[in-house]
C-alpha cells in the first residue's frame, strides 16, 4: 500500500469516527449533563427537555428520521407524557411539518401533529 493510500484511509477513518461521536446523542453534542435537568431559561440557557402529551388516538409512531417512511422504532400510547429535546422541519403530516426529537429512553422522532406542548414551545435543533 502506498503512503498516499494509507493517509487517505486514515483520514476517512478519522472523519468517520468524528461523525459517530458527533451523532451519538444530541444531549452529548449540546453539553447537557444529567437526565431530567429542567432548569428553565436563565443565563441564556434553554431547559434540557420540554414536555408534551401524545394526542394520536391510536398512539404515536416513533421514527429514526423526521419522515413517515423512515424506520419505525416504536409506539407511544395516547396520553403519554413525553420529553422533547428539540424540533425540526420534516415531512408534512396533516398540515404540520414540525417533528420533535423525543428523549424517552430512545432518541426518536415523533410528528408534532400528534404531540401537544405542555409549557414552552421546544427550541430548534
Amino acid at each position: 500500500m502506498s503512503l498516499r493510500t494509507a493517509l487517505v484511509r486514515l483520514g476517512i477513518a478519522a472523519a468517520g469516527g468524528a461523525l459517530v461521536v458527533a451523532g451519538a446523542s444530541p444531549a452529548l453534542a449540546s453539553g447537557a449533563t444529567g437526565a431530567g435537568d429542567d432548569r428553565g431559561h436563565h443565563q441564556g440557557h434553554h431547559p434540557k427537555f420540554y414536555k408534551g402529551v401524545v394526542t394520536a388516538p391510536g398512539g404515536l409512531n416513533l421514527r429514526d428520521k423526521p419522515t413517515r417512511g423512515s424506520t419505525f422504532l416504536g409506539l407511544l400510547p395516547y396520553g403519554t407524557t413525553v420529553k422533547i429535546f428539540c424540533k425540526t422541519s420534516g415531512e408534512n403530516v396533516k398540515g404540520n411539518s414540525l417533528w420533535y426529537l423525543l428523549a424517552d429512553g430512545t432518541w426518536a422522532w415523533g410528528t408534532a401533529r400528534f404531540i401537544d406542548n405542555i409549557g414552552p414551545v421546544p427550541r430548534w435543533c
